[in-house]
This record gives structure tokens, sequence and C-alpha cells, in this order.
């Protein structure tokens, strides 16, 4: 129960961490000054406003000074970083793996975020993602570093492929290069199979998303939906379950053949 307590209190202010860096890393601003402000006063914010979910919940989604709405994605992060690393622990407890899940999470969820947000993946975030998953791989017993290099080659063909179809097509694009370098981060930390499970799952929920986009929000097929924010989910879900998926998805099979 300590530990569950701990996770999840390192979870909360990770989160905060994070709220920080889906703000500031597009800007090119650093992550340690100057301290925490309001983006649309720029006042200084104080710890006590500062606390993690609940100081949300008192200032009522409402800066202290201007009255600015808090943007609802900083609660949503500050509640998301400690559940996906609870989950993680559920499956991986404290192990090596576990805090290396914890980095590469970490990296999804600001990845995620941003790309929603402004349609932009930073190299900033995916380029040491793409170089701690190779070197983590030395380190695994699960995936040794030829197994993270065919991941994360064979995922960013693909989606090279898919770019330069639609460009050839469309004469526009269709993926942006963020898409490419975080798929190889991805397929880095997962290897080859884990990203080919993220690259069906967010390709689904993408087109998923599109589809009530175009009946209920009248877009049209033009319209550019973030992939990384579908890549994110994705790939946590690949990494925590993508083996049972595959194993339910075989069984089907073999139940329904004659």
């Amino acid at each position: 129960m300590e530990k569950i307590v701990i996770i999840v209190l390192f979870g909360l202010v990770w989160g905060s961490f994070l709220n920080v860096v889906i703000y500031r890393v597009p800007q090119r601003l650093s992550l340690f000054r100057p301290s925490s402000f309001c983006p649309a006063c720029q006042k200084s914010i104080k710890f006590y406003d500062n606390i993690p979910l609940l100081s949300f919940i008192i200032l009522r989604g409402k800066c202290r000074f201007c009255g600015e709405k808090i943007p609802f994605s900083y609660p949503l992060v500050e509640f998301l970083t400690p559940l996906c690393f609870l989950l993680l622990y559920s499956q991986y407890s404290l192990s090596f793996h576990f805090f290396a899940s914890c980095l590469f999470v970490s990296a999804l969820i600001a990845l995620g975020f941003i790309d929603f947000y402004l349609q932009i993946l930073p190299d900033a975030i995916t380029l040491p993602g793409i170089l701690l998953g190779l070197v983590y791989s030395l380190f695994r017993s699960d995936l040794n570093l030829t197994q993270a290099l065919v991941g994360a080659v064979v995922g960013a063909g693909f989606l090279l492929f898919v770019y330069g179809a639609y460009y050839l097509l469309r004469r526009k694009e269709g993926l942006g290069m963020g898409d490419v370098t975080m798929i190889l981060m991805i397929g880095a930390y997962l290897g080859l199979r884990g990203t080919l499970m993220t690259m069906i799952l967010a390709s689904l929920s993408g087109a998923l998303v599109g589809v009530l986009f175009i009946l209920f929000k009248k877009k049209d097929l033009q319209y550019a939906l973030p992939f990384g924010t579908f890549l994110a989910p994705a790939a946590f879900v690949s990494l925590l379950w993508g083996g049972r998926i595959v194993r339910a998805y075989l069984n089907l099979f073999r139940d329904l053949a004659p």
C-alpha cells in the first residue's frame, strides 16, 4: 500500500512537470526558469496554487489573478500520469523495466497532448527518446538492440511510404516528419510486434474519430487529425496488453477454424 501511495504522489508531481514540458518545449522555453506562471496574465503561480489536481478544484479551474480558465488538459495530464504509472506497476512491479517504461510513457503523454494542441511533435522529445530506447535495449532480456532497430526502421519506413504515396496522389503532406520520428521512438522501445500493433490501433482509432468528425462536426476528408495523439495511447496499450491482444486474436481464429 505504501508503494502505491508513493507512486501516486510521485505521478501527480511528475504530471505537473509534464504540463510544463507540454507548454514550454514547443516554444523552446526553459523548463526551470522562470517558475510556473499564468500564460494569460504572466503572474507567477504560488506554490499553494500549484498543487496537482487539488489547486484546480479549489480555484474552480480559473487563474487566481486574472480569472482566465485553466485548460482542462492540465488536470487531465496530472490524473493520467499517476494512473499510467499504477498500471505499469501492476504489470512490472518496481523493476528496472517499470522505471524505464515510466519515462517512455511520460514522453508519450507529452507528445500526445502537444500534437493535439499544436500538431507538432518536437524533436527535443522524440530524438532523446529514440536514443534512450536503443540504449535501454542493451540491458533488456525481452528485446535486444537488433529487434529495437528493426521495430524502429520498419515502423518509420511504413510511415514514410504512406507519406510519399499520399504526396504523389494528392500533392500535399498527409503526415508530418514528427510522426516518423515518434514511431522511431516507439519502435526502439516496443520492437517490431509492438510497433505494428501500435500503428494498427492508432489507424483504427484515428479512422473512427475521423468518421465521427465527418458525421457530427461536418468536416470533410481533407480535415487533418493529429496522428501522434492516436499513436501515444496506442503505444501504451501495446506496451501493456499487446501480447494479450495478439493471443486473443489468434485464439479467435483458432476457435473459428473447422
